[in-house]
């Protein structure tokens, strides 16, 4: 305290520590050496201000430290402590709950028998629901039975933020989803089927407030369209802007053929070709979940085209990589 250092002196400082009175820039250690007792040569000139902190270079009294809805990260909570808060608000997870539905459909540790499929899906979104943030619920799988697909949905919904049913929602006889999610409340319904591929049978629904998604039961479908659509409403219910996308530009290495009206999302993979990279589609069925194992991302297709040629620029959505 009062300590003030004049031409020709010098003091040590710590990095991070308060520098006295009179000094206005800062000598590295390791560009200095010892020149006799009681002294130091500088081995470096500095200029006024170099290697000092102004106060409030980094914030300022009154600078907003954080905005509602951001999802905190490792470096906004050194922030935090930085300033002194050790506790914030935080959004509470929105709790989804996820059904598989269909009388083929069996749990994934058992052998599977002519006309049985394991539950891929259910899995697979619950995974992505946690990767955003929410707390996903499995409630099994429900059998092609209407009272007992309304009577578990009913249960489901009143502790849920979010309802998803997979499987169901092609025009079928098998059809039952659209009509438990209008039974659920007002005001049912939204949208049944979108100008998409793949996942084109996708319901979306609202329920006094909560959000009810039906999604194909084909996994790649389920997969993609909970990606594009379920992702952002989970953001949503913790008030929170969906993330940007991370995407590349790229030269696509082989036509793609579309469809004029329906946006196309094509499993992808990125290879390197003499320095440069390349997206190399992943042509596949629906139902094949390997597909997505195998990509890096989604080529989309425009409403607007009815193709794509080799050797044209695309953009690829990148997956979302944990670790």
């Amino acid at each position: 305290a009062g300590l003030e250092v004049g031409p020709g002196t010098a003091v040590i400082v710590h990095t991070g520590g308060m520098i006295p009175d009179g000094v206005d820039a800062v000598v590295m250690i390791e560009n200095t050496q010892l020149a006799g007792e009681g002294e130091i040569e500088g081995r470096k000139p500095v200029a006024p201000g170099e290697n000092v902190i102004e106060i409030g270079e980094d914030i300022s009294p009154g600078d907003l430290i954080l905005p509602a809805g951001h999802r905190i990260r490792a470096q906004d909570v050194g922030g935090l402590f930085a300033v002194g808060i050790t506790e914030v608000t935080v959004a509470r997870q929105p709790r989804v709950v996820v059904f598989a539905t269909g009388d083929e459909v069996i749990p994934p540790d058992q052998q599977t028998r002519p006309g049985q499929v394991r539950d891929v899906n259910s899995y697979t979104v619950s995974a992505l629901v946690e990767q955003a943030g929410g707390v996903a619920i499995r409630g099994g799988i429900l059998p092609d039975d209407w009272e007992t697909l309304l009577e578990r949905a009913r249960e489901a919904f009143e502790g849920a933020d979010m309802l998803v049913l997979s499987a169901g929602s092609s025009v079928s006889v098998r059809d039952m989803t659209a009509e438990v999610f209008n039974r659920l409340g007002e005001p049912g319904v939204l949208v049944h089927g979108i100008a998409t591929r793949p996942g084109k049978p996708t319901i979306l629904a609202m329920a006094d407030g909560k959000p009810l998604m039906g999604l194909p039961g084909n996994p790649v479908s389920a997969f993609v369209q909970f990606t594009m659509i379920g992702l952002p409403i989970v953001y949503r219910l913790q008030g929170a802007e969906p993330p940007r996308r991370l995407s590349v530009r790229v030269r696509l290495a082989t036509n793609v053929a579309s469809v004029a009206g329906r946006e196309d999302y094509v499993p992808t993979r990125l290879v390197e070709h003499e320095g440069e990279l390349w997206a190399e589609p992943i042509f596949f069925k629906s139902n094949l979940i390997f597909t997505l194992v195998h990509a890096d991302g989604l080529l989309r297709v425009p409403l607007d085209r009815t193709g794509l040629e080799a050797g044209e620029m695309v953009e690829v959505h990148l997956f979302a990589r944990e670790g």
